[in-house]
């Protein structure tokens, strides 16, 4: 697996670079996507990075960042960070952690998943593999 984590903080000339080595096409609109998704670690909607995309000028339609985001996940430049069917985050930060989601505030944040631990794996079903385990912690402001 790749880890773009060390790439995340690339000038925006070499956004061309890291697309090549992901075999994604650097096309305009892939590269103003990739530019505002990997410009820093973070959790972003599909609806933020089109704002902040044609923001700076670019002219991207909603169908275009939803189909480059899935292509970038299904590449490993990003990963998707499904909190429920309606909240779908993209993480620039491919390496492995964990999540916090805030309910109330919406937001997403990492910890580190040496900061949690597990007794044991659950026994996986017959002729399967485990590929991977996703943490999401939900809290809530305390009041």
């Amino acid at each position: 697996m790749n880890d773009t984590s060390t790439n995340i903080n690339s000038s925006q000339a070499s956004i061309k670079k890291i697309l090549e080595q992901f075999a994604i096409n650097p096309t305009h609109q892939r590269y103003e996507i990739a530019c505002a998704m990997l410009s820093k670690p973070q959790h972003l909607s599909a609806e933020q990075i089109l704002l902040l995309v044609n923001s700076n000028g670019a002219h991207v339609s909603k169908a275009t960042v939803y189909n480059t985001l899935n292509l970038f996940v299904r590449k490993g430049l990003i990963k998707q960070v499904i909190i429920d069917p309606t909240k779908i985050f993209y993480d620039s930060n491919t390496s492995y952690h964990c999540h916090y989601y805030n309910e109330d505030t919406g937001e997403l944040s990492d910890f580190k998943s040496n900061d949690m631990s597990f007794n044991r794996n659950p026994s996986l079903p017959e002729n399967t593999v485990q590929s991977g385990v996703d943490v999401i912690v939900r809290v809530k402001n305390a009041t």
